[in-house]
């Protein structure tokens, strides 16, 4: 299963997250998940796992053009130049020729660096050493910024996403601008959301997992999660989620989960990974 970017490359419907994994635990997590089915690959240079997901890819049992490995530039380097610097180190420590799609991990603000920076992932893509680039963690007025000063609109903004805090608006805003919604702590990480009542009575109602259950619900708000898992049953289970659909009565069930809190960074006001 696969989403169409809007530079015509298609992107699997879902991944495999690896923060905060070390390079170890990512390498053996990644060929697991390989051998499982996942095509989609997650990781940054700011999870300190990149050459173990290298690794993987490089003993992967299927051909690396069949494989989707992401990364995301840290804050750290910001800047045109430092951006490219930022992502040669990142493809040595992946071991790749290319990287699939790459991110701006955080806008960072408050350095006002992320215009320079985009102009240097255009680069990268213009160069084939990037196919496809993005945004993480990017508000609306931080994308049209973008697009206002460079003409080239990021194809994917990865944001926190979850029945707690849906982005109902954000996701308009993607929807309107072409932009794929990935999803990063789909499961709500370190909240109690597998364990509400609705989610737990969705589940046993159509013979699913609670987790199953909320990623189905993203894959019908048309986003992309990437749920980090190093148990090979929870990773076969999370992918398992495109045989199955939830109504619209199961999805109204679902939307007073929505709290509207944060469980991770605030885009206006994150300083660094």
């Amino acid at each position: 299963m696969t989403v169409m970017l809007a530079d015509g490359r298609p992107m699997p419907r879902l991944g495999l997250g690896t923060w905060p994994m070390n390079d170890e635990e990512a390498r053996q997590a990644v060929t697991h998940a390989i051998s499982l089915g996942y095509r989609l690959i997650d990781t940054a240079a700011g999870y300190g796992n990149e050459a173990g997901v290298g690794a993987a890819v490089a003993q992967a049992s299927v051909a690396r053009e069949e494989l989707f490995v992401t990364t995301k530039l840290r804050g750290s380097h910001h800047g045109y130049d430092a951006a490219l610097r930022g992502f040669e180190e990142s493809r040595a420590r992946l071991g790749l020729d290319y990287v699939d799609l790459y991110l701006i991990h955080w806008p960072l603000p408050g350095r006002g660096l992320y215009i320079d920076t985009w102009r240097a992932f255009v680069h990268l893509r213009e160069q084939g050493l990037v196919r496809s680039i993005g945004v993480s963690n990017f508000t609306p007025e931080q994308i049209e910024r973008i697009i206002a000063e460079t003409g080239v609109a990021p194809v994917v903004n990865q944001v926190e996403m979850h029945p707690g805090f849906p982005q109902d608006e954000l996701r308009a805003w993607h929807a309107g601008h072409d932009i794929v919604t990935e999803s990063w702590s789909p499961l709500g990480r370190g909240s109690k959301l597998l364990d509400e009542p609705a989610v737990t009575d969705l589940a046993a109602a159509h013979g699913r997992t609670p987790a199953q259950v909320v990623l189905r619900w993203h894959v019908q708000m048309g986003a992309v999660p990437i749920p980090k898992s190093a148990d090979p049953e929870r990773m076969r289970q999370n992918l398992e989620v495109f045989d199955f659909s939830l109504s619209s009565e199961d999805l109204a069930r679902l939307e007073p989960l929505a709290t509207g809190g944060r469980l991770g960074g605030d885009p206006d006001t994150h300083v660094e990974l």
